[in-house]
Parts: C-alpha cells; sequence; structure tokens
C-alpha cells in the first residue's frame, strides 16, 4: 500500500480539505457514515486501493486517514456539522482557542508552537499504522496566520522526522485584486521561505483565478468558495488517482516529483482540470483525448493568476482518466510539445509527462489534470513580494510580528529568499541549449550558496 497522510491547517485548509474528502468519499463509495455503499461487482476496483487514504475500522467502517487542525475551534465545528463531519476520526481534530489573527509569527512561534506538539502526536500515531506510507499532503492558505505560520511550523517539524516521505502542500496563495487581509504578503512571503527549504512539490492555487474559470469557464455568475473549492478538490483527486485506481501507466507523488523538478528549489507547480464545461454547453461537444489535451494546456485553465504564455515550461505532466487510449495520449502530448515548441525549454528533451487511469471521476466519461512547471510562476512570487516590500520599506505592521519575538532580520531574509527563486526562475527561463556549459556552472554555484 502507498498510504498517504492528509493534514489540513486554518479555515481555508480546512474548508478545501474537507471539499477534497467529499469528493474522494464520493469516488470510493463510501457513504457519510464511512459505510461501503457500492455495487459488489465494482468492489474490487473501488475498494483494492482505499487504504490510500482511509483506514480501515470495525464493521467495515472507512475513517479518512486525516488530521484537522486549527488555532480557533469555529472551522472544525462547522466541518462536524456538515454532511461529512462525523466520518472523521474524533481525536483528530486538534484545536486552540486563541487563533492566529491573521498573524504568521503567532501561527509559528507563540499560539502554533504550543499546539504543534498535540498535532505531531497525531500525526505520529496515523504514520505508525501505515504499512508503506508514501507522503504528506498539506492543505492551507498563505496569506492568513495559521495556515501560512502553523502550517509551515508543521511542515518542517514532519520533515525533521520523516525526512525520506514526500511532502506535497497545496497552497492557496494571495490573488492579485482579491485581498482578504492587508497583511496577506508579509504572512506569504515568510511562508515560501519555508516552503522552498522544506516542502517537495507545491501545487499553487490562487482564488481570483479560480473565480475566473467560474466566470469564464462554467458561467456561473456568484461563485461561491464553495464552488472554488470543488475545482481544487477534483484537482487534488486527479493529482493521486493513479495511486487510488488501476491504471495503463502508472504515477505516484515521488514519478512526478522526478520528472518534474530539474533544481531542487523550482517545485512550485501550476495546476489544472479539464474538462470545464458551464451546464448548458455540456451536451454540445464530445470528450476526447485531444478536448481534454486543447483545455488542460490553455492558459485559462490554470488555477493560479500565472499566464503560462509570458514564460517557458521547464516540465510538465498531464494525468488521463478513462478509458483511452495511450497511443492517442502520447501522440497528443507529442503534438502539443511540437506546435508550441517555443514554450518549453529545448535543454530538456521531452519534458512532458503521462500517465493513464482507467477510472474517470463520478460523473464523467473521462477526465484530465494538468501539472506544470513553468517559469512564469515567477510573476506571482514577483507580485507578493513587490506588495512585500512596499509595506517592509516603511515598517507598516511589523510590531504585530515583533511582538511576538520576531527579529526583522527574518523578514530581510524571507524577501531575498524569494528574490533569489524569482531570479532563478528567469534564469532558466533566458537559458539556450547552446549556451548549456555557462548555466551549469552558474547553476551549481546558486545551490551551493
Amino acid at each position: 500500500m502507498r498510504e498517504i497522510l492528509h493534514i489540513q491547517g486554518g479555515q481555508c485548509g480546512n474548508q478545501i480539505g474537507s471539499k477534497f474528502w467529499e469528493v474522494i468519499c464520493d469516488e470510493h463509495d463510501v457513504d457519510t457514515t464511512g459505510k461501503y455503499k457500492g455495487a459488489d461487482g465494482a468492489s474490487h476496483m473501488k475498494l483494492d486501493r482505499i487504504n490510500v487514504y482511509f483506514n480501515e475500522a470495525s464493521e467495515g467502517r472507512y475513517v479518512p486517514r486525516a488530521v484537522l487542525m486549527d488555532l480557533e475551534p469555529g472551522t472544525m465545528d462547522s466541518i462536524r456539522a456538515a454532511p461529512y463531519g462525523q466520518i472523521f476520526r474524533p481525536d483528530n481534530f486538534v484545536f486552540g482557542q486563541s487563533g492566529a489573527g491573521n498573524n504568521w509569527a503567532k501561527g509559528h512561534y507563540t499560539e502554533g508552537a504550543e499546539l504543534i506538539d498535540s498535532v505531531l502526536d497525531v500525526v505520529r500515531k496515523e504514520a505508525e499504522t501505515c504499512d508503506c506510507m508514501q507522503g504528506f499532503q498539506v492543505c492551507h492558505s498563505l496569506g492568513g496566520g495559521t495556515g501560512s505560520g502553523m502550517g509551515t511550523l508543521l511542515i518542517s517539524k514532519i520533515r525533521e522526522e520523516f525526512p525520506d516521505r514526500m511532502m506535497l502542500t497545496f497552497s492557496v496563495f494571495p490573488s492579485p485584486k482579491v485581498s482578504d487581509t492587508v497583511v496577506e504578503p508579509y504572512n506569504a512571503t515568510l511562508s515560501v521561505h519555508q516552503l522552498v527549504e522544506n516542502a517537495d512539490e507545491c501545487m499553487v492555487l490562487d482564488n481570483e483565478a479560480l473565480y475566473d474559470i467560474c466566470l469564464r469557464t462554467l458561467k456561473l455568475t456568484t461563485p461561491s468558495f464553495g464552488d472554488l473549492n470543488h475545482l481544487i478538490s477534483a484537482t487534488m483527486s486527479g493529482v493521486t488517482c493513479c495511486l487510488r485506481f488501476p491504471g495503463q501507466l502508472n504515477s505516484d507523488l515521488r514519478k512526478l516529483a522526478v520528472n518534474l523538478i530539474p533544481f531542487p528549489r523550482l517545485h512550485f507547480f501550476m495546476v489544472g482540470f479539464a474538462p470545464l464545461t458551464s451546464r448548458g454547453s455540456q451536451n454540445y461537444f464530445a470528450l476526447s483525448v485531444p478536448e481534454l489535451s486543447l483545455q488542460m494546456w490553455d492558459a485559462k485553465n490554470m488555477m493560479c493568476a500565472a499566464d503560462p504564455r509570458n514564460g517557458r515550461y521547464l516540465t510538465a505532466s498531464a494525468m488521463f482518466r478513462g478509458k483511452m487510449s495511450t497511443k492517442e495520449v502520447d501522440e497528443q502530448m507529442l503534438h502539443v510539445q511540437n506546435k508550441n515548441s517555443s514554450y518549453f525549454v529545448e535543454w530538456i528533451p521531452n519534458n512532458v509527462k503521462s500517465s493513464v487511469c482507467d477510472i474517470p471521476p463520478t460523473g464523467l466519461k473521462m477526465s484530465s489534470t494538468f501539472i506544470g512547471n513553468s517559469t512564469s510562476i515567477q510573476e506571482m512570487f514577483r507580485r507578493v513580494s513587490e506588495q512585500f516590500t512596499a509595506m517592509f520599506r516603511r515598517k507598516a505592521f511589523l510590531h504585530w510580528y515583533t511582538g511576538e519575538g520576531m527579529d526583522e532580520m527574518e523578514f530581510t531574509e524571507a524577501e531575498s529568499n524569494m528574490n533569489d527563486l524569482v531570479a532563478e526562475y528567469q534564469q532558466y527561463q533566458d537559458a539556450v541549449a547552446d549556451e548549456e556549459e555557462d548555466y551549469d556552472d552558474g547553476g551549481a554555484q546558486d545551490y551551493e550558496n
């Protein structure tokens, strides 16, 4: 078994996470009480690898291998009250009473540090029941206090204890136009500083891009957070479907990392999902591999506010689900690379990895999930960095962080680390095949520093 331990922190992380569990339960035919409710014929497929996300309890119940944490009880209470609230193990809810008040320092150093041991106890307990754990997936946002501060604290602690396991994060970045809190740039920069060092793979999400998908593609006039979370959970389920169902061409978190990350720091991915259609136009086109490819490579389909046309793909991965021929998948991927060759770096020859899983998501004949490592993601870091600098220059809001025991040096370090990351993306975007020697030396030096 290749178990994955799921952790969700903060309000955003918990809301995304609980939506994700609804989707996973639906795919494995598990009802709100944790009982398997599918037909016996399909059971070997649905139950064969259900252990990837669920533990088996007594009387044939399946319990999510999930740890839910927050520094205030509110979000947890609403999860418990939701239809799937009773499926989680009560001991796996870990929460404080004080809240982090959108303050990264509270989540990372003061309030979060007090709660972290009890979270780690639950994580250890869950990890010990696994036969062969593949890794951890963490849902959190980088704009608030708990998800960003305590989330990154937990990631670094898990890193110490399980250095050889994959650490995958689904991180919601502050979006350009939609801002929920004033101090987002601070919290996000301090978090990125941690994620660059301690996470293996970061799937970058952001609310504005998700709103755009809802408005433009799904034609929803008033998208709610529920709609956004549904988009995210579709992608999350797509990333791991190869672990959960039989397929013709399998992929897992480690294969993903090996094929997508050319340099250790550049592990921030854009994700997309296809097919996305408005309710009205569903009946007007046939689902086919070319149709899915067309949509998944479309810039409007990316779930973070960066335009892949402004950069180049270092690597990408396409995961198809449903009954289809692998030959067709390979042809389509090759076709995309040949047609848009200027958008792929030429010093990584075949830089699109594909995988095919036989079981489509509920309600669809076939679907695809896209994960791209594009240099254009620097737009997002650059944007956060500019907002950060504007405030940090005046030392605005800084007393809230220094009051929790932080040092200004930490801010300066985080800022320069993020700027280095942007510079690295830029360097490889400009790299040309015949200049390989220069870049190899330069790259080596960067990482030694």
